[in-house]
């Protein structure tokens, strides 16, 4: 991977723990530990919990991305990215929708120590959502704007649809980090996702972290459903 990031296929899988407590994440943390190259402490369990959820990923020797999408005044941001970064996650969302000022704070409040990932358009949007928001254009146009405010803002990480993969490549080149939701292999539920599409296609389209969660944690053998994924990613990376 040209940006330095996540160089083997199990690396670049992200399993959500999507989950309402501790002893759920722990379960999960203990079944796809060393299978999975990350786990995602999102807000459910981040409310329910905190830190101790981050230290559970850690104990099991593997990342933590901390998906709390901060969007706040720019003094508020900037401490809680701090906090996270003390906590030694290995990747935090911020919304791009927060503005320069405020991505700018979070920047130098991380001092490189942590991968903070922009926010642009959120997978379960579609365009006719993104209107009734007063945004112009299609989710697209939508997703280069905020891909290319955080960048100008010293942002090197984004969170965009498989779709945008390829746009945002083609705008900003190879060094910004794409974490990519909104993976399903073929055959799998869409659910709330709108924006969705394969691993295989996902890598080919220049996806680099892909976030894969109930495709792997409904399937009757998660370990073998994270497995097949696995050999997707390295299918494509060949």
């Amino acid at each position: 991977m040209s940006n330095g990031f996540a160089s083997s296929a199990v690396d670049r899988l992200v399993f959500p723990l999507d989950v309402p407590d501790l002893a759920d994440a722990r379960r999960w943390i203990a079944t796809l530990a060393g299978h999975v190259g990350v786990f995602k402490v999102g807000l459910e369990l981040f409310t329910a919990v905190g830190p101790d959820a981050v230290r559970a990923v850690h104990d099991a020797g593997a990342k933590c991305f901390l998906d709390l999408k901060l969007h706040d005044i720019p003094a508020t941001m900037a401490g809680a990215v701090r906090s996270a970064c003390d906590l030694g996650v290995a990747y935090l969302t911020v919304h791009a929708v927060s503005g320069p000022t405020a991505l700018r704070a979070v920047v130098e409040a991380s001092g490189g120590r942590t991968q903070l990932l922009a926010v642009t358009v959120l997978t379960s949007m579609d365009e006719a959502e993104l209107s009734t928001l007063g945004l112009p254009g299609s989710a697209e146009d939508n997703v280069l704007r905020f891909a290319r405010l955080a960048t100008s803002s010293g942002v090197s990480g984004l969170v965009c649809s498989p779709h945008e993969c390829a746009p945002i490549r083609a705008a900003l080149g190879r060094d910004v980090v794409l974490m990519v939701p909104g993976v399903r292999p073929a055959g799998a539920a869409l659910g709330d996702q709108k924006r969705a599409a394969t691993p295989a296609t996902a890598i080919a389209s220049g996806a680099d972290l892909l976030v894969v969660g109930r495709p792997i944690r409904n399937a009757p053998d998660p370990l073998r459903a994270a497995a097949e994924v696995v050999a997707e990613i390295a299918g494509a990376l060949a």
